[in-house]
């Protein structure tokens, strides 16, 4: 079985919610459900070693427009969110992450000795990302505070805008280049979370955003959960500019099981075959290079696969990897060693080579 670090998962949205319906979030994680996607049995099922938890607010006007007949769709962005609910929300699902380390059920990850120590453990390795920084206030003093409470990496914007930037909507077909970029006070958070070492997730931003933080960062570009636009034309896809640069920065690009995103015509169905998942994974290998490529689920944020289904059914993608061709050597970089490169470049622990 290979291992898998996952880019990105919205386990920590999933158990926050379930909580405000009266459950536990700690006895739903370590126990099992049959809830979403994530949960400790079925990652070890799966194979699922960790991954990059997000901390996202969810947008409450956010309805997806049913496609047209020809399969177009556009879905208006979401209302910025005001700032103080957007932290009490981000406190909460925090706290969600560290009484699930203070429980056993996984171990929150700071540098990727505590990722390999997670692993040989056997333990479930857990790292704190922020998708869409409404929780931050213009000072970055918040930034500060999650980071010490293990924050290592972060997306400034959702596909909403806010203080920092603009992102991108759901929609297709339609070109990432949909707006403004980073604000001055996203260029000063980009500066921060180099100084600081925090991964800059390029998922959710506008073309023109994603240039800014090319222009700005001292890291590798990385989209955690993102697949080619030239396959399938969503707003929330890569242009292959965008990968030329990625691929120049060392950086990689995660990709992401939505079914929207793989799919040819852009349609949410699950019955969406292994092989369009193995199209993308070739594409990206082609214009990035095997050392460019990972996974970003998007569990528990998307309708994924029915092939998938959940972490338990992880192997079935490496399985068609397998047989399109992957050998061990490559499934291991794709799996979670091409992760592990970035995040040390971004968290300062060596160079991107």
């Amino acid at each position: 079985m290979q291992a898998v670090f996952d880019g990105h998962n919205d386990v920590l949205l999933r158990l926050w919610q379930n909580e405000k319906k009266g459950g536990d979030a700690v006895t739903e994680f370590t126990e099992g459900t049959h809830k979403g996607h994530i949960d400790l049995p079925r990652a070890k099922a799966g194979g699922l070693a960790g991954g990059l938890c997000a901390i996202y607010i969810p947008s409450g006007d956010l309805v997806l427009k049913a496609p047209a007949a020809d399969g177009s769709y556009a879905t208006p962005l979401s209302e910025p969110l005001e700032r103080a609910p957007s932290l009490d929300i981000a406190m909460e699902m925090a706290s969600i992450a560290l009484r699930l380390e203070r429980a056993g059920s996984w171990r929150l990850c700071r540098t990727m000795a505590d990722i390999d120590n997670a692993m040989a453990d056997e333990k479930f390795a857990a790292v704190l990302h922020m998708e869409g920084c409404e929780a931050i206030d213009a000072d970055l003093a918040a930034l500060e505070v999650f980071y010490a409470a293990g924050l290592r990496s972060l997306g400034p914007v959702w596909s909403r805008n806010n203080i920092f930037g603009h992102g991108v909507p759901f929609a297709y077909p339609m070109s990432p280049d949909t707006g403004p970029g980073l604000t001055d006070i996203g260029r000063e958070l980009v500066k921060e979370c180099n100084r600081l070492g925090i991964l800059i997730d390029l998922s959710h931003i506008t073309e023109k955003g994603f240039w800014d933080v090319a222009e700005l960062s001292d890291q590798p570009l990385v989209a955690s959960h993102s697949n080619p636009h030239a396959l399938v034309p969503v707003a929330r896809n890569l242009t292959d500019k965008q990968l030329d640069a990625i691929r120049e920065s060392k950086g990689l690009v995660g990709l992401n099981f939505a079914v929207t995103m793989l799919r040819a015509d852009g349609r949410e169905n699950a019955n969406t075959p292994l092989s369009d998942m193995v199209r993308h994974i070739d594409y990206l290998v082609d214009k990035l290079g095997i050392d460019g490529v990972a996974i970003g689920s998007d569990f528990d944020g998307a309708l994924v696969p029915q092939d998938i289904g959940t972490a338990a059914g992880l192997q079935n993608l490496i399985v068609a990897l397998q047989e399109a061709g992957y050998g061990g050597a490559e499934l291991a970089k794709l799996c979670r060693e091409n992760w592990f490169r970035v995040l040390r470049s971004a968290w300062h622990e060596t160079d991107s080579d």
